[in-house]
């Protein structure tokens, strides 16, 4: 598993071409079912429209599951230059598709491939995007004295408390990325003693957000 960039979450940009108006919506999708679920939704509610235009990036690196069509735009014009911008992106898991509102002009070969990489990147452009990230999800029971100091320590590492429960003793479960697991792991037989041990139960990919720029 490796830490890869992710759409954080839905977008859509309009972009315009000698009267023709392309809309480019793109989206997270993690399963090539999460994709063609999708291209029905906008095929729905673009039903009028002259072109969708889909492709999607399914995993990333050399697992990934890569597909275009050009819905009955000339043959290698459209779904492959938003398929070629997508696998330039460095995104994984990613589906976008690109409507067309045929504006009266023909916009050639050479035209067509431009508009429509054109409307990916500007929907790329405002993207906000994510990491998607290897994390173990761990349980660890302690005496409720420790109850405190085991919460921050989670956080402190950047995890996430997932469920807490209260019996004989404290039972937590918490989700954090698998690089940064050895040193709460560390902290934890620290602040206890080495009498507290956290137990994987789950190791999975999941999705981080990335910290907002600001100026």
């Amino acid at each position: 598993m490796c830490i890869y960039p992710v759409p954080a979450l839905e977008v859509r940009c309009e972009t315009r071409v000698a009267n023709s108006r392309f809309i480019a919506t793109v989206i997270p999708a993690f399963s090539v079912q999460d994709a063609r679920d999708f291209v029905g939704r906008i095929r729905r509610e673009f039903a009028d429209a002259a072109h969708n235009v889909p492709a999607h990036l399914i995993g990333h690196g050399a697992s990934v599951t890569a597909h275009c069509n050009d819905d009955g735009e000339p043959s290698g014009t459209a779904g492959r230059p938003v398929l070629a911008v997508l696998q330039g992106s460095g995104l994984g898991d990613v589906a976008v598709v690109v409507t067309r509102y045929f504006g009266g002009t023909k916009l050639g070969t050479g035209g067509l491939v431009r508009a429509y990489g054109d409307a990916v990147r500007a929907a790329l452009e405002i993207l906000p995007r994510a990491n998607r990230v290897p994390t173990h999800t761990v349980m660890m029971a302690a005496p409720y004295p420790l109850y405190e100091r085991i919460r921050l320590a989670i956080g402190d590492h950047g995890g996430e408390l997932l469920d807490v429960t209260f019996t004989a003793d404290v039972t937590f479960a918490a989700r954090l990325e698998s690089t940064r697991f050895p040193g709460f792991e560390r902290a934890l037989a620290e602040l206890t003693g080495g009498t507290v041990q956290a137990t994987v139960v789950q190791t999975e990919l999941a999705i981080v957000m990335l910290p907002a720029i600001r100026d």
